[in-house]
């Protein structure tokens, strides 16, 4: 293995990596999934997560987010370390603390699009704070839409209903997994600009894997993996600039 840059920040993180490996299989058959890798997220902070078919990005955001487990090293969500976590724990974890943005929307058809943002904070038995579910929905602009059905809804305004429900419980962290996939360049672009808002103006810590380098621009840095591992940060991304990196990939393969 090869020792990966360290990507550390000033800022108080909402999760944290460090030496995060993940390994599938043993022998011949292993493969390093994850390669040592250390990287903080900051509060308050858009970070993009970006690198070719296989770097490990989805990888990397499922153990963070506690939706894998990982090989060694470490994972805090906050003050909480993850790998010392029941499974009943960490449920409860990722249901307080993390809010989550899929390329499926996951919602549920049955439920009117106000019943599909509080619904965890429902099955938690938890009531949503009035004043503050009230300005999520404003913001993403769901406020005539809250009594229609998923069916009833485009695709860009189910997204929204996800991007809400994610807001809703007010986590500690966001985590989207290619959340504009599925959408057409119009919702995509309002999507992640409810997402950059969200951060702006509502303080939230948003980490998205992307493989979109106009998505990646709108976030306040992006991370990019090979092979497993950081092997390059940059800082006030612009489409052509996360363009022009990714293609160094494209054209070099892993740079050390």
């Amino acid at each position: 293995m090869t020792t990966a840059p360290t990507v550390h920040r000033a800022t108080a993180a909402a999760a944290r990596a460090t030496e995060l490996s993940k390994v599938y299989g043993q022998g011949e058959t292993q493969v390093v999934a994850l390669d040592r890798v250390t990287v903080d997220f900051p509060q308050g902070e858009f970070t993009a997560i970006m690198g070719p078919s296989g770097s490990g990005k989805s990888t990397l955001m499922h153990c963070v987010a506690g939706l894998d487990s990982f090989s060694s090293g470490s994972v805090r969500i906050g003050d909480t370390e993850l790998g010392s976590l029941k499974d009943k724990q960490l449920t409860q974890l990722r249901r307080d603390k993390i809010g989550f943005i899929f390329q499926a929307f996951n919602l549920l058809p049955t439920l009117t699009a106000l019943e599909n943002i509080t619904l965890p904070m429902d099955i938690a038995g938890r009531k949503p704070d009035a004043a503050w579910l009230q300005r999520v929905i404003d913001m993403v602009g769901l406020s005539e839409r809250l009594k229609h059905r998923p069916t009833e809804l485009s695709g860009g305004q189910q997204q929204r209903v996800a991007v809400a429900r994610a807001l809703a419980s007010q986590p500690e962290i966001i985590f989207g997994d290619e959340p504009t996939g599925n959408l057409d360049s119009r919702s995509g672009a309002e999507v992640l600009g409810f997402l950059r808002n969200s951060v702006r103006e509502l303080g939230q810590t948003v980490v998205m894997v992307t493989h979109d380098a106009v998505a990646a621009s709108y976030a306040d840095r992006v991370i990019f993996l090979a092979d497993g591992a950081i092997v390059d940060e940059m800082t006030s991304p612009t489409a052509d600039k996360v363009l022009d990196r990714m293609k160094a990939f494209d054209a070099k393969g892993r740079t050390s």
